[in-house]
């Protein structure tokens, strides 16, 4: 079947379907059902996605947000970066990794891994950044300092923030759906 003509099943689908913004599988699904029409179905997305015939609704909507700001340093202990990752091991299973990554040289200052991954366990690597790299843990250890971290429920969690408060870090959320946070996290884990 040559493009143009199941570009025009394609089409034809489309119209007489009570839904609207239907995607490539369900087109695919009923042209081989309901009207024997056996192609790819990397060919009906291909085709579909030429003639902007996908559904709207997976579109991002409204204007991104610019990264206007820098999450570089010229100097050790401005901000540093947090994350947490779960990995599957040989011998204990499913764990837990939370690190803390300074942004100015990518060093690793503190790194956690325990079997249940909460808003506990994510504190821990800020506080052995906060006695290797100030010396102490207490009131005000981390004042001055930024760290940078993404929407996860570790992070948004009232303990977490009530303690990176109490240390007198400032929080600082990555922008929703991009990846700037992770950045120099993942390049500290190779992933």
């Amino acid at each position: 079947m040559a493009d143009i003509d199941l570009l025009a099943a394609i089409r034809a689908d489309l119209e007489a379907s009570p839904f609207i913004g239907e995607g490539h599988r369900k087109v695919w699904a009923r042209l081989r059902i309901l009207h024997d029409i056996r192609v790819s179905r990397a060919r009906v997305l291909r085709l579909m996605r030429e003639n902007a015939l996908l559904s709207p609704h997976r579109q991002p909507q409204g204007a991104s947000k610019l990264h206007d700001g820098s999450i570089t340093t010229d100097r050790p202990n401005e901000i540093w970066g947090t994350d947490g990752i779960r990995i599957e091991t040989v011998d204990e299973g499913w764990v837990w990794v939370f690190s803390a990554v300074d942004h100015f040289d990518a060093c690793c200052v503190g790194i956690h891994t325990v079997k249940t991954g909460n808003r506990f366990a994510a504190l821990q690597p800020i506080a052995q950044g906060l006695h290797t790299e100030f010396g102490a843990t207490g009131a005000d250890a981390g004042r001055g300092l930024t760290l940078r971290m993404d929407h996860g429920t570790q992070y948004t969690a009232d303990d977490f923030l009530n303690q990176v408060r109490f240390w007198g870090i400032a929080p600082s959320f990555a922008f929703v759906a991009e990846p700037q946070a992770g950045v120099k996290f993942e390049a500290q884990h190779g992933d």
